[in-house]
């Protein structure tokens, strides 16, 4: 006889488990099933193990710089085998919390493979056979995969997905990184720290294309400064593999030229994971390898929802998350408010770091508003300059008749931290008085914030 559940989840990662969690506090008897790995990619292949290792070459650039702090440091260098041991013992203990948090939130997980064979019907194939579960709630959690164009494919060895780039085979000489999204600049930055001679081409006319324009253009300067080589509105053509050794043909303006590299990141965006779910025959809708969706999660099939990466962009674990809770608490009968993507930061954690979040500049003006920007320099912050960080930007973006903050962009160190009180300020629906009249501590690199406001305004008092 099959298992019943109010709600059952398929996918463990920063939605799925955080739906289950939130399911089973609002006293829903709640199965959540998981193919590989509790915490899915973000836990255990994506989020914090690269920031793990991004914190490692982030010392051992401080290291270099002791001289600067008059400080000595001597025989500077670093083990790589060591830095990505420890990166995988860090994603090892996280996952070990997500199975401890299902287990004290008494929700079932089921180890394996599932599919939907019929409405309110889920089947798990797992090492011992198959399991049937029924649930009158069922929420697709299955994430997304890193997507591979032809000619490009990862072999592990020469050509690597992010995958193999967190268990490298070894540290590469001279490195192509193919995309310059947040998964392509952390692992560049990262790799060229380290000392690898490191080249990030770019079909769109520039880096970090999201961002804000200004934003991209600081972040590549910084780039160009750390040694790495930045080709926007470059295409790569052609690979051709030989032992130890890759040729890319590389488009720009209609010219093809061919540089050599011994190891290439592929980094051009994500697919769902929708395949083997029986999604067509449910009548669940998919475009372009994700699941199409309400504003609430709903997928149009009573009783069904998609949350997270499965369910389109912005594909960030924050988003996940949120989504998560706001479904469970659906399913429970409770008001749950939409997601709002606007409302959604980004964070970027290669060196400088870059945040935003709303309406860039750009946007803004195309959307008619009378836009008023506001910007601050970190070489102007007392707290920047005193910890060596004085290179960076922050900028904000309003709406000029009614003081709305629609926009808040950053580029420097920490700003992936900082970001977050812009973000209180917009679901607060504060205005530039409101933000005007708050006080910042001093001396702290917040005070940037407060300036960028002013400034916006005609009133910045350090810049």
């Amino acid at each position: 006889m099959a298992k019943s559940f109010d709600m059952i989840v398929i996918g463990a990662g920063p939605g799925g488990y955080v739906a289950a969690i939130r399911g089973a506090q609002l006293g829903l008897n709640v199965a959540i099933v998981e193919r590989e790995h509790l915490g899915g990619i973000c836990l255990n292949w994506g989020c914090i193990p690269t920031k793990a290792m991004l914190r490692s070459a982030e010392v051992f650039h401080l290291m270099h710089r002791a001289k600067e702090f008059g400080l000595s440091a001597d025989g500077i260098g670093y083990d790589l085998d060591a830095v990505v041991k420890r990166s995988r013992k860090i994603a090892g203990q996280l996952n070990s919390g997500v199975g401890h948090l299902l287990k004290k939130n008494k929700v079932q997980v089921f180890m394996g493979e599932a599919s939907l064979p019929a409405k309110g019907k889920v089947s798990v194939k797992t090492d011992k056979g198959s399991e049937d579960l029924e649930g009158r709630n069922i929420v697709i959690a299955t994430g997304a995969r890193a997507r591979e164009l032809p000619g490009l494919e990862a072999d592990g060895d020469l050509v690597w997905t992010y995958k193999h780039a967190l268990k490298p085979p070894r540290m590469p000489k001279k490195l192509l990184v193919v995309g310059s999204g947040a998964i392509g600049i952390e692992f560049a930055s990262f790799f060229n720290t380290l000392g690898a001679e490191t080249t990030v081409v770019e079909v769109m006319d520039r880096i970090l294309p999201i961002e804000d324009a200004e934003i991209s253009a600081f972040a590549a300067k910084q780039f160009a400064a750390q040694g790495m080589t930045v080709l926007p509105k470059t295409m790569v053509k052609k690979l051709d593999r030989a032992k130890g050794r890759v040729t890319a043909h590389l488009e720009t303006g209609g010219k093809v030229s061919t540089q050599e590299f011994d190891t290439v990141i592929s980094a051009v965006g994500i697919v769902g994971n929708t395949e083997g779910l029986g999604l067509d025959a449910l009548g669940v809708k998919v475009e372009k390898t994700h699941i199409v969706t309400d504003p609430q999660c709903r997928t149009g099939v009573e009783g069904v929802y998609a949350i997270g990466d499965i369910a389109g962009a912005p594909w960030l674990a924050h988003k996940a998350s949120h989504e998560g809770v706001m479904v469970a608490e659906l399913i429970a009968g409770q008001d749950a408010h939409a997601v709002d993507p606007s409302a959604i930061a980004g964070c970027t954690y290669c060196n400088p770091q870059v945040a935003s979040v709303g309406l860039t500049e750009t946007q803004a003006k195309e959307q008619g508003f009378d836009v008023k920007v506001g910007r601050f320099p970190f070489i102007g912050n007392g707290k920047a300059i005193a910890l060596g960080e004085a290179e960076g930007l922050i900028k904000t973006v309003f709406d000029g008749k009614t003081g709305a903050l629609l926009g808040a962009h950053m580029v420097g160190a920490e700003v992936t931290e900082l970001i977050q009180g812009y973000i209180v300020a917009r679901q607060l629906e504060t205005t530039e008085e409101d933000l005007m009249q708050t006080v910042f501590p001093h001396p702290t690199l917040s005070e940037m914030m407060h300036e960028s406001v002013l400034d916006a305004f005609g009133r910045a008092i350090h810049f």
